[in-house]
């Protein structure tokens, strides 16, 4: 089994012989329910067809959670839950070197096994694509991580370095509001500053386009309102201080459509930084939620784009990290 455990969203996959059995995810917010996390262990396995004992492998990112007032505490809660919802069970705790370690290693090293999921899919698309750019994006952020050589070349390991070297993007497909991408939009004649209210996200103007469905929409809207086309319109329309009474469609599209292309210019703005020590890298891997704005950010680019889900398929591509550490765990015959 495969986990990776964020602080908004937890994945886990079931892997045999290489192959990718179940997947699940499910939208939970550890800051709002923190004592839910281990039941919500269980019944993810449960819910992938798995009896215990069975064996683990950990990543994850719910350490930066503001629950936690640093990471060595968020680490050690997270294990503690796994431990709690699976006690005595073979449980591996990834590394950002590669490594797995026990429980009892990663609470020794906190900031080794913190936010280490983006190194796990590298190092399995590694395996099949030796020169290439990871471009996994999801709800939340972007990682941009280069292979070359079939080696993961990263320069940064942390989230700060990574956040230095544009390997690490705060942009994403649902989660970001739209006021942290775009400061101006069209409207009318001219160009209208955006509210800094947090009146629409990324995935409002993502439904609008028809790039997500509203049943991607999988965390709370800003206004408590459903994430239907109606509702959305209304939510991007406050974006400019105005309500559907003052602006039509076209108007909201332009609005929308303007967003979606300075998301997509921080990608490739971030991709080009990522790839210039890289030249030999001609190859995108795109995975996660906003695949398609990967797709699109590569193409500027000229890079071959390929599609992570090609290979993992639909599902395992969205949760990419934990189907990649349960595969490089079974790679290393630990629990088979």
């Amino acid at each position: 089994m495969g986990w990776d455990i964020g602080g908004v969203n937890t994945k886990v996959a079931r892997v045999d012989g290489g192959a990718v059995v179940a997947v699940v995810g499910r939208p939970y917010e550890i800051q709002r329910e923190p004592a839910a996390l281990a039941p919500l262990l269980r019944a993810m396995l449960a819910e992938v067809g798995v009896a215990e004992p069975v064996t683990h492998a950990v990543t994850m990112t719910a350490e930066l959670s503001q629950l936690f007032r640093t990471k060595r505490e968020g680490v050690r809660f997270v294990l503690d839950s796994v431990e709690a919802a699976f006690p005595g069970a073979s449980v591996h705790v990834y590394a950002v070197d590669g490594t797995f370690l026990s429980p009892g290693e990663a609470r020794e090293r906190p900031l080794s096994v913190a936010a280490a999921n983006w190194a796990a899919t590298a190092r399995a698309v590694a395996v099949h694509h030796p020169d290439a750019l990871l471009v996994d994006i999801g709800t939340t952020t972007t990682d941009l991580v280069p292979i070359v050589g079939g080696e993961v070349v990263a320069a940064g390991h942390t989230d700060p370095e990574r956040l230095i070297s544009a390997e690490l993007l705060y942009t994403g497909a649902l989660r970001t509001p739209v006021e942290a991408i775009a400061s101006y939009v069209p409207l009318g004649e001219g160009l209208a500053g955006v509210s800094a209210e947090g009146f629409a996200l990324a995935g409002d103007v993502h439904v609008w386009r028809g790039d997500l469905r509203p049943s991607d929409y999988s965390c709370p809207t800003p206004d408590g309102r459903p994430a239907t086309r109606d509702f959305v319109g209304e939510r991007l329309a406050r974006v400019v201080c105005a309500d559907r009474e003052m602006l039509d469609e076209a108007a909201i599209t332009r609005v929308a459509d303007a967003i979606a292309r300075a998301q997509i210019r921080s990608i490739q703005s971030a991709m080009q930084r990522v790839l210039e020590p890289h030249p030999s890298i001609r190859v995108a891997v795109v995975t996660g939620l906003g695949a398609f704005l990967g797709v699109a950010a590569a193409h500027t680019l000229d890079l071959e784009v390929v599609a992570l889900s090609n290979q993992l398929g639909e599902a395992g591509a969205r949760c990419a990290p934990a189907v990649a550490v349960a595969l490089l765990l079974e790679r290393q015959g630990i629990g088979s």
